[in-house]
């Protein structure tokens, strides 16, 4: 399959077990859908290709050793509220420019490389979190891939426009007053809101 992004998760996952797609090929794949389609509608803030890339290699080696963690091999990125170590985090806000990169990884960014995600960045969220539309003064409005005049909705919409858009195949938000569920429906993706 070429148009990996049109397969489920389930699909991506049981097609890198069984060697139908490398790794390597599966990450290219979503970073040149990236390259193509990010410009327009700004769902991810930073990308990091060389850091996702290793990643997969070190991943190809679990693979070999029969490990096979439920999100093996599957790209996705932090909402730019979480922190990874030596990854700049945002929080959508001007308050953050020039702080010094983090040293420690939040738990969601942990349990992610436990199983076996590729992280290629940080999707955008709105300043804190703190509004339904993702839009902030530093990295400037998520647009909707079904129609660029429209918003993404927030606060996870950078997620949610990347999942629609087929930049990744899932990606993760966090949500206390409808931020993931806003932008699932406003995007027209499946979202499920977390129990705390």
């Amino acid at each position: 399959m070429t148009a990996w992004h049109r397969a489920s998760v389930s699909e991506q996952h049981e097609a890198v077990l069984s060697g139908d797609v490398d790794l390597a090929d599966l990450l290219s794949h979503y970073l040149a859908r990236i390259d193509a389609h990010n410009p327009s509608i700004n769902a991810l803030v930073h990308i990091d290709r060389d850091s996702a890339l290793s990643r997969a290699d070190q991943l190809k080696k679990r693979l070999a050793e029969g490990e096979a963690p439920g999100l093996l091999g599957l790209p996705s990125a932090d909402k730019d509220l979480v922190s990874r170590a030596g990854m700049p985090t945002g929080y959508g806000s001007a308050t953050a420019i020039g702080q010094s990169l983090p040293t420690e990884s939040d738990p969601m960014a942990l349990w992610l490389d436990e199983v076996g995600a590729i992280n290629v960045g940080k999707s955008a969220t709105s300043e804190f979190g703190l509004s339904a539309s993702t839009e902030s003064v530093v990295a400037g409005p998520t647009r909707n891939p079904h129609d660029l005049t429209r918003s993404a909705g927030g606060s996870s919409g950078g997620a949610a426009a990347a999942v629609a858009a087929g930049l990744l195949p899932f990606a993760p938000g966090s949500d206390g007053g409808g931020s993931i569920r806003i932008p699932a429906l406003a995007c027209g993706v499946v979202g499920g809101e977390p129990s705390r």
